[in-house]
């Protein structure tokens, strides 16, 4: 029997990790990614409940500890850097601000894809720009000009995927929060502490600086704003954009705003979920971002885009169906993913008051949540929701060694 063949546009943490676990099951995937290398930036994320059982089953857990930030919890400080509110890193895969495994994006990134492009066609510098279905197969046609047929397209893009709308337009709402963020590396200084801390400025704003693993320092900007269309503009008119708002923010600001100047990536956008009445639509599937982003303050978008891939993957592989395979994949990931989406109420103007006295308030709510006796109730409020959930078994669909590494 011919392999089936899966293209999968986009190699971040979804596309990987359904590229694993589709040639586990004997299919042939083939990634596409507009970048000419794997984009190995960004900042800390977080792998918790069923997205961390997932890693184990991948044979990568060790090696994702091996690589943690070391963060040791989340400090909510004042403009004179005096600890507020204290909340020391979870003690399990589903409790806390910084989870028990916390990891750069680009070492996940890295991770993932040294441990598939043996196994796996990658194409890097292009992407897709139009999709067709018929006689049983998708024909996809690349920006380099090559066309190519294969049996399913999976699009692993992200909020705002170029691929998604050539199939289902603007069927998917992207929802807007209110809420900016940029992130950007600053050289780590003696007094830069192992704890994430959190400063509020008023104006519905925040500096946040984390640790990391190889010598430097991260920082996260937020702003509450309508969508101002900021994400469109040129580095350097988004570096402006942010001196103007963070000019007078105090505490860090003057070391950031600095650091702006010399800084080649910055990441800058409008925070948003992706909300779509179907994940599928043909022989055309959406996973992680794409389909269901529950933004970067929910703390759950890599666990699901890890679950989400390999939930998928199994179904794929568990059905000769293609629409059977979506049907399933959409039904068991929809709960997991509206508990994730489910942002608890005030978010995000509740962590960005606007006044002094709404901070003091703010920091008040955050002693009381980080307490002993409220310690309970302060991870429930606070802390991203990784409800349970019970991950498939897809160990009997395996019908092949895994795809050597490297």
């Amino acid at each position: 029997m011919t392999e089936r063949t899966v293209l999968i546009s986009g190699a971040s943490i979804a596309g990987p990790t359904l590229a694993f676990w589709l040639r586990r099951y004997g299919l042939r995937p083939v990634v596409i990614e507009r970048a000419g290398e794997p984009r190995l930036g960004g900042q800390n994320v977080d792998i918790r409940g069923a997205g961390r059982e997932v890693a184990r089953r991948m044979g990568i857990e060790a090696e994702l500890f091996a690589a943690s930030t070391g963060e040791k919890g989340l400090r909510f400080v004042d403009r004179h850097n005096v600890t507020r509110a204290e909340f020391p890193a979870g003690k399990s895969d589903t409790d806390g601000f910084t989870a028990e495994l916390e990891i750069l994006r680009g070492d996940l990134v890295r991770i993932l894809h040294d441990r598939t492009r043996g196994g796996s066609e990658y194409i890097f510098g292009d992407y897709i720009t139009d999709l067709s279905e018929h006689d049983g197969v998708v024909t996809a046609t690349f920006a380099a000009g090559k066309a190519r047929d294969f049996d399913l397209v999976i699009v692993a893009d992200g909020v705002r995927s170029r691929t998604r709308s050539i199939v289902f337009g603007g069927e998917a709402e992207v929802r807007e929060i209110g809420l900016y963020m940029a992130y950007l590396t600053i050289p780590r200084i003696a007094t830069d502490s192992p704890w994430w801390s959190w400063y509020n400025a008023p104006g519905g704003r925040t500096i946040q600086l984390r640790p990391d693993n190889v010598g430097t320092t991260r920082v996260l900007l937020t702003f509450t704003s309508e969508p101002r269309g900021h994400e469109r503009l040129g580095i350097d008119a988004q570096k402006d954009v942010l001196r103007r708002i963070f000019s007078d923010a105090g505490w860090a600001a003057p070391r950031v705003l600095a650091a702006l100047d010399g800084a080649t990536e910055l990441y800058f956008d409008s925070i948003a979920q992706v909300l779509a009445p179907r994940w599928s639509r043909g022989r055309v599937a959406l996973v992680g971002d794409a389909g269901y982003c529950p933004t970067p303050i929910s703390g759950m978008g890599t666990s699901l885009a890890i679950v989400g891939a390999y939930v998928l993957a199994g179904e794929i592989a568990r059905h000769e169906d293609h629409g059977q395979a979506f049907a399933a994949y959409e039904r068991i990931m929809r709960p997991l993913v509206h508990a994730a989406q489910a942002l608890p109420p005030g978010v995000p103007r509740l962590a960005h008051p606007k006044t002094k006295i709404g901070i003091a308030i703010f920091h008040a709510g955050a002693r009381l949540a980080a307490g002993v006796l409220a310690s309970r109730l302060g991870n429930k409020l606070l802390a991203p929701q990784a409800d349970k959930f019970e991950l498939p078994d897809y160990c009997a669909l395996v019908d092949r060694p895994p795809a050597p590494v490297g």
